[in-house]
């Protein structure tokens, strides 16, 4: 159902997003069934409350959602997704739009381009002497990025009340801003960035036509959102450099926190403490932990993470035996190579250290690589020491959540190049992410901290963490665009 602008059923706050608010599959016996995300934006949503019309516009990812949108349902909204049969939305309910979009459009567009090129310009991960290349497959695969943009910025249009709220998510959708506009110019438009920015040396790396497109196309906005002043200085600097200004649009930072009340409850589940008990065993008594938490991503850092604390064991014997690295690192991006390839590295070299450095009574990294939450909030529990270590990240919320659950308060090894280095700077160990030396002895400091000194420094990093959690993170992006 397309609403015309003004009806009934057209909707004062919309989001648009690659990833919804609620995913479909289709069970054997042909029904489908609705699970719902997690998140900051679907917390948020569900915030604002049955008095707003909400709209959450998104892509159909895989075989279920593709056959709910031909089947005309429509979710219930991302507070209580459930199956609903056609017949649109009502005024009042918040709801659930998926675009059936080209699968090969789609995966030019996200694989081909948000994340081979947009992810790696602005996370600085090209190997340059060979990558990248921008030739006919490059603009091929761009037109289908602008295709996919502008299928959202239709959706858009067509779904918004007059003067609706729209806040467009991330770098796969940095074209929607400039097409909504000339659309629906009584639009009040808002983006928000999830990852860092460029600088702009780095930035200009891609086609000079290109570079100009995404930045026009983000200041088509009113304002626009980053996680923290680093990056939105750097995209500031990258418009006054490349096309002469910011054009006006406003520019703030609201960085993302922890949930801490959600968090807590969740991690004092059975699930979480049947997985506790497991992972004390596997510690064995008495030992100490550092923990990492992460996707196989390649910005996580996570093969130099592990070098490091084989460093540790080679310069400081005295900790063979006495701690344990517990890492978790599950899959991501599968279906890229070099996502492949890195994970396989990973459990290559905790295969080596636990072969050079292991005992029969002592496992020093325990790798999970299967997806499990409850046995992350366990680990967090766990933990003595969390290491994030990230080559660049725009925020880390596994930084900002360890703190949060920690049984007995842990010491945090933070990479100055994340995102939540600037809130969490002062009472974290900060290593440069390329050092394993540095971060070897950060890993030493932390474990030889004093308990109570490692108390206080956890208190502090809880308090920050939690500043501003995810409702009150959209609500304020929302309110600083309406206001």
């Amino acid at each position: 159902m397309v609403s015309e602008p003004g009806s009934a059923a057209a909707a004062q706050v919309l989001v648009a997003s690659n990833r919804g608010p609620v995913s479909y599959a289709v069970g054997e016996d042909g029904e489908l069934t609705a699970r719902r995300g997690g998140g900051g934006l679907v917390s948020g949503l569900s915030a604002i409350g049955d008095e707003a019309d909400a709209l959450w516009v998104c892509a159909a990812l895989g075989d279920g959602d593709r056959e709910a949108v031909r089947r005309g349902i429509v979710g219930a909204g991302p507070q209580a997704p459930q199956n609903k049969g056609g017949g649109g939305r009502r005024a009042g309910e918040s709801g659930v739009r998926m675009l059936d979009i080209d699968a090969e459009v789609h995966a030019a567009a996200y694989n081909g381009i948000a994340n081979s090129v947009l992810w790696f310009v602005h996370h600085l991960l090209y190997q340059t002497p060979l990558e990248p290349v921008f030739g006919r497959e490059f603009r091929a695969r761009w037109a289908a990025y602008e295709t996919y943009n502008r299928a959202f910025a239709d959706a858009l249009a067509a779904e918004a009340a007059p003067g609706a709220a729209v806040l467009v998510q991330d770098y796969h959708l940095a074209l929607v801003p400039g097409m909504l506009r000339e659309l629906r110019g009584d639009l009040r438009i808002g983006h928000f960035s999830h990852t860092p920015w460029a600088p702009v040396d780095y930035f200009r790396m891609l086609p000079d036509d290109v570079a100009e497109q995404l930045l026009r196309g983000m200041l088509g906005a009113d304002r626009l959102g980053f996680l923290t002043g680093r990056w939105a200085d750097a995209f500031t600097d990258c418009c006054v450099r490349i096309i002469g200004g910011t054009s006006g649009t406003r520019i703030g930072v609201h960085g993302l926190g922890a949930d801490a009340d959600f968090l807590r409850e969740r991690s004092r589940r059975a699930d979480v403490e049947e997985r506790l008990a497991v992972l004390r065993e596997q510690v064995g008594e008495g030992r100490r932990t550092i923990v990492r938490v992460d996707r196989t991503e390649l910005s996580k850092n996570i093969v130099r993470g592990l070098l490091a604390y084989r460093e540790l064991l080679d310069t400081r014997p005295e900790w063979r035996e006495q701690v344990v690295h517990v890492a978790f690192a599950y899959p991501s991006r599968q279906d890229l190579a070099v996502y492949r390839d890195y994970t396989a590295e990973v459990s290559r070299v905790a295969d080596a250290i636990n072969s050079a450095y292991g005992t029969p009574g002592w496992t020093p990294v325990v790798l999970h690589v299967k997806d499990d939450f409850a046995r992350s909030l366990a680990a967090y529990r766990l933990a003595d020491v969390a290491l994030v270590n990230p080559i660049r990240d725009g925020m880390n919320l596994v930084a900002k959540e360890v703190p949060v659950v920690s049984d007995d308060g842990c010491a945090l090894v933070l990479s100055r190049e994340a995102g939540a280095y600037e809130e969490l700077g002062e009472d974290a160990l900060p290593v440069n992410p390329y050092d394993i030396t540095a971060t070897a002895e950060a890993l030493h400091t932390a474990l030889s901290m004093p308990d109570d000194e490692r108390a206080e420094r956890t208190k502090r990093l809880a308090a920050a963490a939690t500043a501003l959690p995810p409702a009150q993170w959209f609500l304020d992006q929302l309110r600083a665009l309406t206001g």
